[in-house]
């Protein structure tokens, strides 16, 4: 494993966090270890300083930290986790605020998906609003999936899965919305996958994160555990603008809106509370 000492965990945990937001801690030191050996395997590095060197002055257009990067960020991800929360996303949020927009005339959705991961979000929410709305192809309906690996997005864009990630997916949902591959791999359905557009996106880039305008529900679920009080507040205000009013925001199950904002309403969706602007 590459002997990185403190102080050299420090610089590049600084160097992480300028460039992403992610702030690891130095209880992640053994983690952040682990990867960095790979690269250094990779590049015929001898030394921990001499690779946090390479990304600081020898990467211009941040290949080798794209790489790093790809290897610290974790994608624990499956179909429809955290279910009493699309259900509140599902049966109260989407179909009030569906049924507004359709008496004002405007049958378009927009949903952003931040930290997409490997894909089962985004397409989870295509099948839920597929599922829930009576009239879906009466829809304008765009799903905006983003992540920070490229590694995750490469997969996410097949839409390609195994028993793991569709654990929790109902089995009529599984006979409607995917297709049975012959090695045992199932694949997201035409359907679903065309309502999803995938992109690369840093969440900690600023001018890119002020582009992100007109959305109707934004979900950023299990992600800002790794931003710190700073990047977690900035981008929660951003999610805000970027949020039409009355759109709902949804994050992880230990994460809390209130905690981080005031500038969202509450209110209950079945038994779960939920946030909008």
């Amino acid at each position: 494993m590459a002997n990185i000492t403190a102080n050299e965990f420090e610089s590049l945990s600084d160097l992480i966090y300028h460039k992403t937001g992610i702030r690891f801690e130095p209880k992640k030191l053994y983690f952040v270890s682990k990867r960095i050996q790979k690269r250094m395997e990779a590049l015929g590095t001898e030394t921990a300083s001499e690779y946090i060197r390479i990304l600081r002055f020898a990467d211009p257009v941040n290949h080798e930290f794209q790489r790093l990067t790809d290897l610290l960020t974790i994608n624990e991800t499956y179909f429809f986790r955290d279910f009493p929360q699309l259900q509140a996303f599902g049966e109260h949020c989407l179909l009030d605020y569906s049924e507004e927009k359709a008496a004002r005339g405007d049958r378009s959705l927009r949903i952003w998906s931040a930290g997409c991961s490997t894909g089962e979000e985004p397409y989870t929410l295509g099948i839920i609003i597929l599922e829930m709305l009576d009239h879906p192809s009466a829809w304008d309906i765009n799903i905006t999936a983003g992540d920070i690996d490229l590694g995750a997005l490469k997969k996410a864009k097949k839409g390609v899965y195994d028993d793991r990630s569709l654990r929790d997916v109902p089995p009529s949902y599984l006979q409607r919305h995917f297709q049975k591959r012959q090695n045992g791999l199932y694949s997201i359905s035409p359907k679903v996958r065309n309502m999803v557009r995938f992109e690369h996106i840093n969440l900690s880039d600023k001018k890119e994160i002020r582009k992100k305008m007109g959305f109707d529900f934004i979900f950023c679920r299990n992600l800002l555990i790794y931003f710190d009080d700073i990047s977690r507040k900035h981008l929660v205000d951003q999610f805000y603008v970027a949020l039409k009013p009355g759109g709902y925001i949804f994050l992880g199950s230990s994460e809390s809106v209130g905690r981080i904002s005031t500038a969202f309403k509450i209110r209950r969706a079945g038994g779960y509370i939920v946030y909008y602007k």
